[in-house]
């Protein structure tokens, strides 16, 4: 993907959160000029608070905000407010790329309304006519073990055997900036981790590095967050790019840092 070599202003929406936050340190350290916007900041997408101040000038912005519920009706109405409010301010400051962060099979898990409302998302979008670029990205391999919790009944973990291609958060952070200093290309970009597991063997090695004695059952009829899963459900198509972080080694670091071995980014600054 071809960059663009001057200094711009980028405005990312959600930019305290897990990805936001990556993404902000990684377009500052380029040597551009990077707003992260939430509410905490004052800038609110629901309410329009803030928009129109944090988005003069801007030429990119990127929206990795998320519903805070996934309750079907909250997750729609999150991110249509949201999506109508920030894509009209944008219209206005004469933004000339819209990035959005998505998820990658959003298509194939409508039963679920949180990713309804995500298509919901991705239509408007589409529909708004300001140069734009989707990143659909697999699940992260932070929320592993929130997979695990939802789908927890006393002991034993009951999941699909379906396959699932988990990527590391630094990886969709530097595939979104690669995205965000590109050109538009009015489509989707995937992105995938660089591995293949069944999503019950993938709890299993979270679980067991952690010497969590919850027990993982393989069932074809498990449902992950309320959808039917298939071997296509939540896999990238041939062509997506791919991390590099393995699971192994993230699995292996994030353990080591829970137990204090391997000091965290964050502590390592501060020391």
């Amino acid at each position: 993907m071809r960059e663009r070599q001057s200094v711009m202003k980028i405005v990312v929406i959600g930019g305290s959160g897990l990805i936001g936050g990556k993404l902000v340190d990684r377009l500052g350290q380029r040597g551009h000029d990077v707003i992260a916007a939430s509410p905490a900041s004052g800038v609110d997408t629901i309410t329009g608070e803030g928009l129109a101040e944090a988005l003069a000038g801007a030429q990119v912005v990127v929206d990795v905000a998320n519903s805070p519920s996934f309750e079907d009706e909250p997750a729609l109405a999150f991110f249509e407010t949201s999506g109508r409010n920030l894509l009209a301010a944008e219209a206005v400051a004469g933004v000339g790329h819209h990035v959005a962060l998505s998820v990658v099979g959003t298509e194939r898990l409508l039963e679920s309304g949180y990713f309804r409302a995500k298509m919901a998302q991705e239509r408007l979008i589409k529909a708004a006519g300001i140069p734009y670029t989707i990143l659909r990205a697999t699940q992260f391999f932070e929320f592993v073990g929130g997979i695990a919790q939802a789908v927890t009944d006393g002991q034993t973990v009951r999941l699909s055997p379906a396959f699932i291609q988990p990527v590391m958060s630094d990886d969709v952070a530097a595939a979104l900036a690669d995205v965000v200093l590109g050109v538009p290309v009015n489509g989707t970009v995937e992105l995938g981790g660089p591995e293949r597991f069944s999503l019950d063997e993938l709890v299993r090695q979270f679980l067991g590095a952690r010497q969590d004695p919850r027990r993982v059952v393989a069932d074809v009829h498990a449902r992950y967050f309320g959808v039917a899963l298939n071997d296509r459900s939540l896999v990238p198509d041939s062509g997506a790019r791919l991390g590099t972080v393995r699971f192994a080694d993230w699995l292996s670091r994030s353990v080591r840092q829970e137990q204090g071995v391997v000091p965290t980014r964050a502590a390592a600054r501060a020391g």
